[in-house]
C-alpha cells in the first residue's frame, strides 16, 4: 500500500477515489475495490501456441491482489474486464480457487473482449457477471470506454492499458503505467504484469497519474511527456 495514498475527487463524485500503486482504485467510504485487465491465463494461452512462457508469471499478480484484499478488507471487488485471457486452459482452475479464499467479498466481473469462456465456466465461480454499462451509484462501469456517458456519471473502464513515456535529459526515456482521467472518463492501468501498456494521447486538462513501484504521482502536462 502507498505510505501516502493519492486521492482525487472528480466533479461528479460525492467521495474521493484513492489511486493505488498496485494499479487498482479504492473507494474507502464504500469499501469497493476496482481493477482491470488481469489477463490471467495468458501464459497458458501462449504455451498452447508453442511459446515457452514461464508457468508462474501470474503468481505475483495473485499475491498482489491477495495482499490488497487482506489489507483493505473490501466488501466488493469489481474487475473491469479481461479477467482471463481468451480460451479455456488449466489456469482457469487456479482463478476459481483463488476467489474462494475470500468468502466475505462480493466479486463482480464486467465482461471484456477477452472474457470469452462459455457461460457455464463463470457459473462455476463466485463471480457475479455483468455486461458493460453497470451503474454503481455515480459510477458507470465498462471494459472499453463508453461512447456516451450519462450526465452526472463517471465511466470507470480499462482495456487500453494506459501508459506514459517520460523524457529525461538527452535521449533517456521511461514508459510507466498510469491512471488517465478526462472529464467523465477514468481509465485504469492494466493490473496484470503480463500485459504491457500503450501511450495515451494527453491534452491540457487531462489528469495523468503515473504509477511507480512506490507511489502514484500526478503529472503536470506537458512537462517531460513524450
Amino acid at each position: 500500500m502507498n505510505s501516502t495514498p493519492l486521492s482525487i475527487q472528480p466533479d461528479c463524485l460525492i467521495e474521493p477515489l484513492t489511486l493505488l500503486k498496485e494499479k487498482a482504485l479504492w473507494m474507502p467510504g464504500k469499501k469497493r475495490l476496482f481493477l482491470a485487465d488481469t489477463h490471467f491465463g495468458k501464459a497458458g494461452h501462449f504455451r498452447k501456441a508453442g511459446i515457452p512462457i514461464p508457468e508462474d508469471i501470474h503468481t505475483s499478480d495473485f499475491h498482489k491482489l491477495g495482499r490488497l484484499m487482506a489489507n483493505l478488507q473490501p466488501q466488493e471487488v469489481y474487475i473491469l474486464g479481461d479477467l482471463f485471457h481468451s480460451d479455456w486452459n488449466g489456469e482457469w482452475d487456479v482463478v476459481k480457487a483463488f476467489f474462494l479464499n475470500f468468502p466475505n467479498i462480493n466479486f463482480h466481473l464486467i465482461l471484456g473482449n477477452h472474457d470469452i469462456l462459455k457461460p457455464f465456466h463463470y457459473r462455476q465461480t463466485v463471480l457475479q457477471v455483468h455486461g458493460p454499462g453497470l451503474v454503481v451509484d455515480e459510477l458507470i462501469l465498462s471494459h472499453e470506454p463508453l461512447a456516451t456517458i450519462p450526465e452526472g456519471k463517471l465511466n470507470l473502464c480499462g482495456h487500453l492499458h494506459p501508459g506514459i513515456r517520460l523524457r529525461g535529459k538527452g535521449r533517456q526515456h521511461l514508459r510507466l503505467p498510469c491512471f488517465f482521467l478526462r472529464k467523465d472518463l477514468m481509465i485504469l492501468p492494466a493490473f496484470g504484469r503480463f500485459t504491457g501498456s500503450a501511450s495515451v494521447q494527453a491534452m491540457e486538462g487531462d489528469g495523468i497519474y503515473v504509477v511507480t513501484p512506490n507511489e502514484v504521482i500526478p503529472l503536470n502536462l506537458p512537462d517531460k511527456v513524450g
